[in-house]
C-alpha cells in the first residue's frame, strides 16, 4: 500500500515537472544550501521570483531509528533517541523513558528529586535549542549579530549539561527508573548564577531583533499560517501557538512535575502583521526562552529546599536490569522544543526487544505545511519561512 502510494506520488510530481509553462522555471535550493537548515532539498518551480510551488525531498539523513530501535533492547535505544532532534537530547530521552516507565508501571515511583532534574536539564536544553532557532533565523534574514550572542549564551549551557552528563550534546543522561548520574556537587549554585545572567542578557537579545525594523519588515505577514491549516497538517509547539491556539503539551498532559511549576504558554497575536506569521512564530520563541527560566528558577528554588541532595541518595535505585513487558500497544508524548514528540511503542510479551517503535517528530510534521505557505511568495520570502519553521533534519529524516 506504502509502495503505491509513494509510486503515485512520483509519477504527479513527474507530471508536473514535465508540463511546467515556458515562463516558469525549476531551482534547487539544497541540499546543501545554508538556508535549509541542514540537509533538505527544496525543488521550486518558479514564475520569475515568484514562487508557484514548493516541493520537499527528505531522506538524505535517514538512519533508520525506528527499525533500529526494534533490533535493540529499550535501555541501548536511548543513545539513539539522543541523535533524533540533536539539538534537544534531554527532551527526547525523556519522553522515551516516560513511555517505557509507564509500561513498566513505575512512573509514580520515581523520586522527586529525580523528576525535578529531569525538568531543569530539559528546560536548559530547551533553552540551547531556542537559541539556536534564533540565531540562525537571524542569520538567515541577514543578521550576524544575534547568531554571535545566542552561540556565546548557548554555550554556558552546554558546559553544565557537560558537566552533568558528560557529553556536550548526545548525553544519555536521563535512564528508564532515573539517571545516570545524580547532578555534580555545586550544579545548583552555578545554575542560579547563569540564570542571573542570563536575563539580562535576554533582554538584550529580544531587543536586538523583535523590534528591529528591519526584521519586522523580512518576517511581519509573510508565511502567515491560519490555524485551521495548522490543525489540519498537525503542525505543534511554537508553530501552532504562534497561530493563536495555547496547546502545551506541558499543561494538557500535566506530565513529569510541570503541574507543580507556574509558567505561562505565549501564542501569537499578530502584534507586528497577522496572526501566525514569521514574525510571530519568533516572538513565540523568545517567550519561551523567557518562560523556561522561570521554571529553571522554580526547579533549581526546589532541589536546594525542597529535595536536597542526601549522600544516600541512588538516582539508579529504580533502574531495572531488564525490561520486560506484557504484550501491548502504547503512545506516550511530550512538548519538545519544536512541538509533540511520540513514540508508539508495540512490545512483545517477556521480550526486552519491541515488535514496533514507531516516533513522531514534530520536525517533520511541521515541515509538512511548508508546500502550503510557500506559494505565492518570493524566492528571499521562502528562506524566512523556512527559517520561521525550525527544522533539524535528523528528526525530519530519523
Amino acid at each position: 500500500m506504502a509502495k503505491a502510494i509513494y509510486h503515485a506520488a512520483a509519477q504527479a510530481l513527474e507530471a508536473r515537472l514535465a508540463a511546467i509553462s515556458s515562463q516558469e522555471m525549476i531551482i534547487n535550493m539544497g541540499p546543501q544550501h545554508p538556508s535549509t537548515h541542514g540537509v533538505l532539498r527544496l525543488q521550486l518551480i518558479t514564475d520569475g521570483e515568484i514562487v508557484k510551488e514548493v516541493i520537499p525531498h527528505l531522506g538524505y539523513l535517514h538512519r533508520c531509528f525506528d527499525k533500529h530501535a526494534e533490533s535493540i533492547n529499550y535501555t541501548k535505544s536511548i543513545p539513539f533517541t539522543d541523535r533524533l532532534d540533536y539539538l534537544a537530547s534531554m527532551n527526547n530521552s525523556h519522553a522515551f523513558v516516560m513511555g517505557v516507565e509507564r509500561m513498566l508501571g513505575i512512573a509514580d515511583k520515581i523520586p522527586k528529586r529525580v523528576e525535578y532534574i529531569r525538568v531543569l536539564v530539559c528546560e536548559l536544553n530547551r533553552i540551547a535549542s531556542h537559541l539556536i532557532a534564533l540565531g540562525t533565523y537571524g542569520i538567515d534574514i541577514g543578521a550576524t549579530t544575534p547568531f554571535l550572542w545566542c552561540f556565546r549564551d548557548r554555550e554556558h549551557i552546554m558546559n553544565m549539561l557537560e558537566w552533568a552528563s558528560g557529553s556536550r550534546m548526545l548525553y544519555n543522561y536521563i535512564w528508564i527508573g532515573g539517571l545516570f548520574y545524580d547532578l555534580p556537587v555545586g550544579f545548583e549554585e552555578r545554575c542560579q548564577e547563569f540564570v542571573t545572567y542570563f536575563k539580562a542578557k535576554l533582554v538584550e537579545l529580544d531587543q536586538l531583533l523583535t523590534t528591529n525594523q528591519i526584521f519586522i519588515s523580512r518576517t511581519a505577514n509573510i508565511g502567515v499560517l491560519p490555524l485551521d491549516v495548522a490543525i489540519n497538517y498537525g503542525v505543534s509547539g511554537p508553530m501552532l501557538r504562534a497561530s493563536g491556539l495555547k496547546w502545551d503539551l506541558r499543561r494538557v498532559d500535566e506530565y513529569s512535575v510541570y503541574p507543580e511549576l507556574e509558567f505561562d504558554i505565549p501564542i501569537g497575536t499578530g502584534e507586528m502583521g497577522a496572526v501566525g506569521d514569521c514574525w510571530d512564530r519568533f516572538k513565540v520563541r523568545v517567550d519561551e526562552v523567557k518562560e523556561s527560566v522561570k521554571i529553571i528558577s522554580q526547579c533549581l528554588e526546589r532541589l536546594i529546599k525542597d529535595f536536597p541532595r542526601k549522600q544516600d541518595f541512588d538516582p539508579r535505585a529504580l533502574v531495572p536490569k531488564k525490561v520486560n513487558l506484557k504484550e501491548q500497544d502504547y503512545y506516550v508524548r511530550a512538548e519538545n522544543p519544536k512541538g509533540e514528540l511520540g513514540f508508539y511503542f508495540a512490545t512483545q510479551a517477556k521480550s526486552d526487544i519491541p515488535k514496533r517503535v514507531k516516533a513522531r517528530g514534530p520536525s517533520f510534521s511541521n515541515l509538512s505545511v511548508l508546500p502550503e505557505l510557500g506559494k505565492g511568495v518570493l524566492i528571499a520570502d521562502l528562506v524566512a519561512i523556512l527559517g520561521s519553521i525550525d527544522i533539524v533534519l535528523g528528526e525530519v529524516d530519523r
